[in-house]
């Protein structure tokens, strides 16, 4: 360690406690009343944020005992693993906040070590010792209260703290000035993508190219030879059934074919001439769940999709865990070419429901129960242009406006997703507004492509920087300064003197 820099865990230079829990026993009866208290999601969204700060029932003890003051280091103990045990300094925001038991506290033992140096401390180099320490359950990490305690801390003497903290600020304020921008702009492409694809399926995007070349087959009669070719397929899947059971069709099976769900149109828009509404159960051969199996970690057995491997417009192939399974188990969860994707489960609304489409297959991967695969009838021509419609307009509402929780999980239904409303155009006019949309497409990945490369650099950047300010070498070293071994020495002999102060007393009190 640099010079006059000293060791020490966070229990020795703070006071580290957890919070209130939440007990819908608690009344406003005698000695409880409501008062604000901070919850993780307050604590880990990269800032300290107190948009919607809650009220909780809680005892006067424990008001009294968990009351923030100004300089308090806030520490989350669980959720998403990279924001595990981040550290924000409480500047006394609000006059009377308490916090949750999920929320831990660290109050300084001495005026003289800077709680935000502290926190820039947690933020960055106690990252790998919260990922070694912390423990994990589904999605979701934690560290407890005494491993918290333990994290490690490098203490420069109080005045460079100081120096450290005031040279982060400097630096930090104009590199994150920098990445404001580059937000702004990425924002400003994403939106614009968007605004992009409704207007591709409104038909805004090609509404000169339609008025030069009426259509040859209309989206109606496009529907029908659709449903036909559907209906065909399935009767021969049926006669190879029975041709595989040796069995002689009996009569009237073709009775049996189960219709598809149309659009529900009351309140869908007009759609531009020649075009008509149509639903995913329409135009796909089948729409089904994937395999219900826990996957393993050792990569053994076949492929199978991760949860997040969909994302609007993207079949991420990397994005992937193994199964052991028998090859005929797996015969029905296969994806093709073509195969339109769509989340069936996920934390994030803006990522539930949301369709991809396999464009090619470089390794043979199986889709999970989590996952719901569509396989429509005209194949990846088709399976374009649904995967652009079920992202945008009329069919990501309808899919939004059927989102459920259910046992604290938010998704869709196979069911709701038969029903998506998709708007069908002649497939020459499908054919224009795919190229016309791939090549703006091309434009917006060339635009982002320098923001997403200068925030990369940017994060590396303030790594750079806390490395070098952890490391001694951010800020000049003065050998006047009171080493951090004396400030530790200071807060070991006070908290002595505090601890036995209570035991002399009831000593004096015995005698008496």
């Amino acid at each position: 360690m640099p010079h006059g820099w000293h060791s020490a865990t966070l229990r020795e230079i703070a006071e580290v406690v957890g919070g209130v829990t939440k007990d819908a026993k608690n009344s406003l009866g005698q000695g409880f009343r409501e008062v604000p208290y901070l919850r993780v999601a307050n604590v880990q969204r990269g800032r300290l944020d107190l948009t919607e700060v809650k009220l909780i029932s809680a005892s006067e003890s424990d008001i009294q005992k968990l009351k923030l003051l100004p300089g308090d280091i806030l520490l989350n103990e669980g959720g998403d693993r990279d924001k595990l045990g981040r550290g924000w300094v409480w500047q006394g925001q609000l006059p009377l906040c308490i916090h949750q038991n999920h929320v831990f506290r660290a109050r300084l033992l001495s005026p003289d070590i800077d709680p935000l140096y502290i926190a820039h401390f947690t933020n960055s180099m106690g990252q790998a010792y919260f990922a070694e320490q912390g423990s994990q359950t589904t999605n979701l990490a934690s560290i407890s209260l005494t491993k918290l305690g333990s994290l490690p801390i490098w203490l420069p003497p109080g005045r460079e703290q100081k120096r450290i903290v005031k040279k982060l600020d400097e630096l930090f304020t104009e590199l994150d000035a920098g990445v404001a921008e580059l937000q702004a702009a990425q924002k400003k492409l994403a939106q614009y993508r968007q605004s992009l694809l409704k207007a591709a399926v409104e038909g805004a995007l090609t509404a000169d190219w339609r008025a030069a070349h009426p259509p040859k087959e209309s989206g109606e009669a496009l529907l029908a030879r659709i449903l036909q070719e559907r209906r065909a397929r399935w009767e021969a899947r049926q006669l190879d059934k029975f041709k595989a059971q040796g069995k002689t069709p009996p009569k009237g099976w073709q009775s049996k074919y189960p219709e598809p769900v149309p659009p529900d149109i009351k309140g869908l828009p007009t759609l531009p001439n020649g075009w008509v509404w149509s639903s995913v159960d329409q135009l796909s051969d089948s729409v089904r769940n994937g395999l219900s199996r826990t996957p393993n970690t050792q990569g053994l057995g076949f492929p199978i999709f991760k949860i997040n491997a969909v994302r609007p417009m993207a079949v991420n192939f990397n994005a992937i865990k193994h199964i052991e399974i028998d090859e005929e188990e797996a015969t029905d969860y296969w994806v093709d070419a073509g195969d339109v994707l769509a989340t069936r489960y996920n934390g994030s609304v803006d990522l539930l429901g949301v369709f991809g489409m396999v464009k090619q297959v470089p390794v043979r991967t199986l889709h999970p129960d989590k996952l719901i695969r569509m396989r429509p009838v005209l194949g990846l021509k088709l399976g374009a242009w649904m995967e652009v419609c079920g992202n945008v307009g009329m069919s990501r509402a309808h899919l939004v406006s059927r989102v459920k929780t259910t046992a604290g999980q938010t998704g869709i239904s196979g069911v709701d997703l038969k029903k998506t409303p998709v708007p069908l155009a002649p497939l020459a006019e499908q054919d224009a507004v795919m190229a016309e949309l791939e090549e703006r497409l091309v434009a917006i990945r060339e635009l982002e492509h320098p923001t997403e490369v200068a925030l990369k650099q940017a994060a590396a950047q303030r790594q750079n920087i806390l490395r070098a300010a952890f490391s001694g070498q951010l800020v000049p070293q003065d050998p006047a300064d009171e080493p951090a071994s004396a400030l530790l020495a200071r807060i070991r002999t006070e908290r002595a003197a505090t601890t036995a102060a209570p035991k002399a007393a009831r000593r004096t009190r015995v005698s008496a």
